[in-house]
């Protein structure tokens, strides 16, 4: 699923869920610090970088830093519009390719 707007969708609907519904203040996202495809994905997404807890997890393969991301309460609106103009069908051509990307839409708000 990842790459595809379906995957942006269910990260756009968790956070509706978490904000809306469910009245939380954060969101948070811990990912492998290794990782910088997630770390990508979590930027791309309007999460926040909070830091990297250093050998948090000790795994077969040693230790793992974890980086936090996190988006708040008080950012959702403008995430929140930002995900709802990328998800508009408007916003993809006959192909099904974006045609703004989700940091451009941000950033223009």
């Amino acid at each position: 699923m990842a790459g595809r707007a379906a995957a942006t969708e269910a990260h756009y609907l968790m956070a509706k869920r978490v904000f809306e519904d469910l009245g939380y203040r954060r969101y948070e996202w811990k990912l492998n610090a290794a990782n910088e495809s997630s770390h990508r994905a979590a930027k791309r997404l309007g999460f926040t970088y909070e830091g990297t807890f250093r050998q948090l997890i000790v795994t077969p393969r040693g230790n793992r830093d974890t980086a936090w991301y996190a988006m708040v309460d008080h950012e959702w609106p403008t995430i929140k519009a930002a995900f709802e103009a990328w998800l508009s069908p408007d916003n993809f051509d006959s192909e099904g390719r974006q045609i703004t990307k989700l940091e451009e839409i941000r950033s223009a708000l």
